[in-house]
């Protein structure tokens, strides 16, 4: 949400410092107020910015835009600049869009030092009285042979396939939705690694409690198998013995004494 439109546009009054401004891409302040026609706070700092709007802030000119070499899109409609556009150049040499729509442009002259913008593929100065010339388009692409879109139109009346701001700015969007798309992929395949590590773990510990478990039968098994040999040769002597007491008792002795008869043990 924009700042009131009252309010003066001090950067550094919506950027917390602790905020790192190199990694700002886009920055819109749209309908805020400049102070004495700058734009407080910006700086150089914003290196990373590819995106700037400032539409109805009450600028006169662009002398005092920092050096935004990454800056692709500049949004400066409905503004009071009337010239001084040869700073552009300089300060934002790889522009590819620029809006100057609503200004007060007058003629081709003041829009030349464009020229040596030589990525600017669009410019749209609707709203500006430049338009009011004859054969303006014409002659603007003339002046101008780098562009590709004059008010979003190609040389043969052809519309854009996208306004200029939507598109640009979707294309960002774009951009940052796959960013975010691969970091998912990575933090993804990061914890099913992890997982399966874990897994692998577990499975690991659970194999040797089996073997350990295996162990513990086949010794318990072994102990089993040892005391029923032990107690079947028991019984084996247990019957030996009985054995040898039934042959004993099935043999007949003579008592030694007269008239005694025959006695089995």
């Amino acid at each position: 949400k924009p700042p009131n439109s009252h309010q003066f546009l001090r950067i550094p009054a919506i950027f917390p410092w602790i905020f790192s401004l190199f990694q700002v891409r886009e920055l819109v302040l749209d309908n805020c107020r400049s102070y004495e026609g700058k734009i407080e706070g910006l700086t150089d700092e914003f290196e990373e910015l590819e995106f700037l709007s400032t539409i109805n802030v009450g600028l006169t000119s662009v002398a005092n835009l920092p050096k935004l070499a990454k800056l692709k899109k500049l949004e400066l409609s409905d503004n009071r600049i009337s010239g001084g556009l040869e700073v552009l150049a300089e300060k934002c040499p790889n522009l590819t869009h620029l809006n100057l729509s609503g200004n007060k442009i007058k003629d081709l002259g003041t829009i030349e030092p464009l020229k040596k913008l030589e990525n600017l593929k669009s410019l749209d100065l609707f709203n500006c009285e430049v338009t009011n010339l004859n054969d303006y388009r014409e002659n603007v692409f003339k002046l101008l042979p780098q562009l590709t879109f004059l008010d979003g139109y190609d040389r043969d009346d052809k519309e854009a396939p996208d306004s200029d701001a939507e598109g640009y700015v979707e294309g960002l969007d774009d951009e940052e939705e796959d960013e975010d798309a691969l970091s998912l992929v990575k933090e993804r395949d990061e914890k099913e690694a992890a997982d399966s590590d874990a897994e692998g773990y577990v499975e690991g510990l659970d194999d040797e409690e089996e073997d350990e478990d295996e162990e513990e039968y086949d010794d318990d098994a072994q102990v089993v198998e040892d005391e029923e040999d032990e107690e079947e040769e028991e019984e084996g002597e247990e019957e030996d013995v009985s054995g040898e007491e039934e042959v004993r008792l099935g043999i007949p002795a003579w008592n030694g004494r007269a008239g005694s008869s025959w006695e089995w043990w």
